[in-house]
C-alpha cells in the first residue's frame, strides 16, 4: 500500500537482471514476449491460443516448479458450485511436507545435506539445520502426535517461541494429516484462549519462554491460563528455550511434557500421509487487531502451490538464496516463507529477537554476517529504523542482497526511497506485495521485470484475475480512478471457507459483488500501469458527506519533512458528523509547536480539501504496534474515544498507549 502516489520511477531493472529472472525463462519457454501478455494468458482463455487460461497456468505451474502429487489430479479446477467453492486439483493426493522436506532428504538428493534453516537467537546463538536433519525431526513430531492420539483432521496448536523447532513442528503436523493452528507468540491469555477454543485443539505445543530486548518473556504460565479458559487441551508439549525445569515454571504432570521427552524420544522414521488436495493443512486466524478473529482454512494443494509460485516468480528464487522475512510463525508470512522456500529447496533465515536490540543495526548485522539475499520487513519497522539515522548502516555490507520485500501497511515515498537507496543501494528492487491471510499469498506483486515507483505493488500476480471496480461492480472507466480491489475468479489458495462456517465466509468476501471476491481494499492503477492501494475500503471517514481514506490523510502528513509517522482516526462531531483526528510522530530535530501543528493542518487541507483538515493534531513519541511492526489503529481510536481497549496481548509496546492517552 501507499500513503500517496509519487509519479517518479525510481527503479529500473537492468537488462541482465530481467533476462536472468525465472519469469523471463518461463516466458521464453512459452513464446511470450511481454509480462502483460503473460498475465493475460494466466487468467483468460484466449481464442486460438491453447496455452492460456486459469486451468492451463495452474496446471503448468505444477510441472514447472517440480511439485509432486502422490496421486495425479483428474481436474485442475472444478467450479461447478461457483467460484466461492471451487475444488482445485480435484481427485489428486499430495502432502505439503513431502514437497518441502521428504523429497529433498532422499539419499540421492543433492539437497540432502543443504542447510534448510539458519536461526539466530537474540542472545547471538546460531543453529543450522539441514534437510536431512529437518526430515528426521519432522518425522519425530508426526510420531509424537500419533502417540498422543492425533488423527487425520485433528487440530494442533502451535503457541511457540521463534526457535528452529517451529519448522519440523509445522511439517510434522502436515505429515500426520493434522491441521496446524499457529498462534502468535506475543498473544496473551485471551487471544490465545479464543483460538484454542475455536479450533478445539487437543494438543498444544508451547515453550517456557523466549528472549526479547534482553529480557526473558515467560510463555508457559500464559499458555496454562489460556488452557484453563479454553479447555480442550489434553497434552501440552513444552520446548525449553530458557533452561527451565518443572520447579521454575507452572507444571501439570498429568498433561505437560518436555519437547525432548515427547518428540526427542519418538522414532525418526515416518511415512508421510497421502491426503486429498482439499484436505485442510492450516487454520490461520486473522490477527484480531480489527475485531473478532476469523478462522481461515487452507488446504494442502493451495497452501503449497501459491507460496511456491510467488517465491519462484516474484522473488526470483535462486538455489543460493538466503531468505529472511521478519515475521512470527503465528502470522501468515511465517508459514508462507517456510513453505514457499522449502518447496524449492531453499534456505530460510529465522531470528528470535527485536529489530533494534541491542542496537538499531541488529538487522543490518544479520544481513551482513549471514549473507542474506532477500530481506522482507514492514514499512512501519523501516520508518522506525530510519529514524535512528544512517550512521547505523555504516560499515555493514549489503552486497549479498538481491531483493527487498514489504507488505502489510502503507508506504510513504520518503521511507520507501530510503529503503531502496540506503539498504538496497538504489539497485535492489522492493517487492511490495499485498494479499493476505485469506489467500495465503498475493493479489498484487511486482516481479524482477517491473520498474518501480515509490509504494507501488507492481500489478496483478500471475494466475490472479484481479480488477478495480466501482460500487456497481464494473471496471473503473479511467486510469487513476480509485475503486474496490476484487478477484473475478477463484485461486487455489483462497480459504475454502471459514472455520465457523460458510455464512460468514460468503458475507465477508462474496456478498458485495456477484461472483467476485471483494478484498476490502481501495485500489488504483495509474496511466502508466502501476498499481497502488490506499487502505481499507471499510475504513473510509465520512466528513460532512465527503469521504476520505485514513491512508490519504496520513500520507499528506508524512510527506512533510518534520513527520516520521502518522495515524488518522475518526471522531464524532456535532457539525460534520465525523471529524478527523491525527496523531503524529516527529522526526529528530523537530519540536512540537502550535505553529507546526497549524502548518500540518493546512497541509492536509491543501492536499485533500479544507473539509478534511484535522480537527486535532496530537504529538506522541510512539504508536502501539505488534511485534511484526504493524500499527494497531483500533487501539488508538478506542483510546481517543475513551472506549474499552480490549485485548492488548499482541502489542509489543503497551506503554505507548499511555502516551496516546496523555496527548488527548
Amino acid at each position: 500500500m501507499v500513503d500517496s502516489v509519487d509519479d517518479e520511477i525510481c527503479y529500473e531493472p537492468t537488462e541482465e537482471f530481467v533476462e536472468q529472472s525465472n519469469v523471463s525463462a518461463f516466458m521464453r519457454e512459452h513464446g511470450i514476449e511481454t509480462f502483460e501478455d503473460l498475465h493475460e494468458r494466466t487468467v483468460s482463455n484466449i481464442e486460438g491460443v491453447e496455452d492460456s487460461g486459469l486451468d492451463w497456468f495452474w496446471d503448468e505451474v505444477i510441472e514447472h516448479l517440480g511439485l509432486e502429487f502422490f496421486e495425479e489430479y483428474d481436474l485442475v479446477r472444478d467450479a461447478t458450485d461457483g467460484p466461492q467453492f471451487t475444488d482445485w486439483y480435484a481427485g489428486g493426493e499430495l502432502n505439503i511436507a513431502h514437497n518441502t522436506v521428504d523429497r529433498h532428504a532422499r539419499l540421492e538428493s543433492e539437497r540432502r545435506n543443504k542447510v534448510a534453516t539458519i536461526w539466530e537467537g537474540e542472545d547471538g546463538d546460531v543453529r543450522e539445520v539441514t534437510y536431512h536433519e529437518l526430515h528426521r525431526q519432522s518425522n519425530r513430531v508426526a510420531n509424537a502426535l500419533e502417540n498422543r492420539g492425533i488423527e487425520t483432521g485433528d487440530t494442533v496448536g502451535l503457541y511457540m517461541p521463534m526457535v528452529p523447532e517451529i519448522v519440523p513442528l509445522l511439517y510434522g503436523c502436515f505429515k500426520a494429516g493434522a491441521i496446524a493452528v499457529p498462534i502468535f507468540s506475543g498473544f496473551g491469555v485471551d487471544a490465545t484462549a479464543t483460538r484454542i477454543d475455536d479450533a478445539e485443539c487437543a494438543v498444544l505445543f508451547t515453550g517456557d519462554g523466549y528472549y526479547r530486548r534482553g529480557d526473558e518473556i515467560r510463555l508457559k504460565a500464559q499458555a496454562d491460563e489460556a488452557i484453563e479458559k479454553a479447555g480442550h487441551i489434553e497434552h501440552t508439549i513444552v520446548y525449553d528455550r530458557l533452561g527451565s525445569d518443572e520447579a521454575s515454571i507452572p507444571w501439570d504432570d498429568a498433561r505437560d511434557e518436555w519437547w525432548d521427552d515427547a518428540v526427542g524420544s519418538a522414532s525418526a522414521e515416518y511415512e508421510t500421509k497421502s491426503l486429498p488436495s482439499d484436505h485442510e493443512s492450516m487454520l490461520l486466524y486473522s490477527s484480531g487487531t480489527t475485531g473478532k478473529p476469523k478462522g481461515i482454512v487452507h488446504t494442502h494443494a493451495g497452501g503449497l502451490v501459491q507460496p511456491t509460485k510467488e517465491i519462484y516468480f516474484a522473488f526470483d528464487h535462486k538455489p543460493a538464496d538466503r531468505f529472511f522475512w521478519v515475521s512470527d510463525i503465528g502470522w501468515m508470512m511465517g508459514p508462507w516463507t517456510l513453505i514457499g522456500n522449502h518447496a524449492l529447496g531453499g534456505t530460510v533465515f529465522l531470528y528470535e529477537g527485536a529489530p533494534d536490540y541491542p542496537n538499531p543495526d541488529r538487522f543490518w548485522e544479520l544481513i551482513d554476517e549471514h549473507g542474506l539475499s532477500v530481506f522482507g520487513i514492514s514499512p512501519t519497522a523501516i520508518r522506525a529504523l530510519q529514524k535512528h539515522g544512517d550512521e547505523w548502516l555504516a560499515g555493514h555490507d549489503f552486497s549479498t542482497l538481491r531483493l527487498l520485500g514489504s507488505t502489510g501497511e502503507p508506504w510513504d515515498p520518503d521511507s520507501w526511497k530510503w529503503f531502496l537507496d540506503r539498504v538496497g543501494g538504489g539497485e535492489t528492487p522492493i517487492m511490495n506485495i499485498s494479499g493476505g491471510t485469506e489467500i495465503f499469498g498475493c493479489f498484487l506483486q511486482p516481479t524482477p521485470l517491473h520498474a518501480l515507483k515509490p509504494g507501488t505493488l507492481g500489478g496483478p500476480a500471475l494466475g490472479m484475475d484481479v480488477d478495480v471496480v466501482d460500487a456497481g461492480g464494473e471496471s473503473v472507466a479511467d486510469d487513476n480512478e480509485k475503486g474496490y480491489l476484487v478477484c473475478k475468479s477463484s485461486a487455489p489458495s483462497m480459504t475454502k471457507s471459514l472455520w465457523s462456517g460458510d455464512e460468514r465466509y460468503l458475507e465477508e468476501y462474496w456478498s458485495r459483488f456477484e461472483d467476485m471476491w471483494d478484498h476490502g481494499d481501495w485500489a488504483q492503477k495509474d496511466e502508466e500501469g502501476f498499481w497502488f492501494l490506499h487502505g481499507r475500503s471499510d475504513d473510509v471517514l465520512n466528513v460532512a458527506g465527503r469521504k476520505v481514506g485514513p491512508a490519504e490523510v496520513e500520507g499528506a502528513l508524512i510527506e512533510h519533512e518534520a513527520v516520521n509517522a502518522a495515524v488518522a482516526v475518526g471522531a464524532d462531531d456535532e457539525t460534520k458528523g465525523t471529524a478527523i483526528v491525527t496523531y503524529v510522530i516527529l522526526n529528530e530535530g523537530y519540536t512540537e509547536t502550535e505553529a507546526l501543528r497549524e502548518e500540518l493542518r493546512r497541509r492536509v487541507g491543501d492536499e485533500l480539501g479544507k473539509p478534511f483538515r484535522p480537527r486535532e493534531i496530537l504529538f506522541v513519541d510512539e504508536f502501539p504496534k505488534t511485534q511484526s511492526g504493524k500499527i494497531v489503529r483500533r487501539i488508538i481510536q478506542s483510546v481517543y474515544e475513551g472506549d474499552e481497549i480490549g485485548d492488548l496481548s499482541s502489542i509489543e509496546n503497551p506503554e505507548a498507549i499511555d502516551g496516546i492517552d496523555a496527548a488527548r
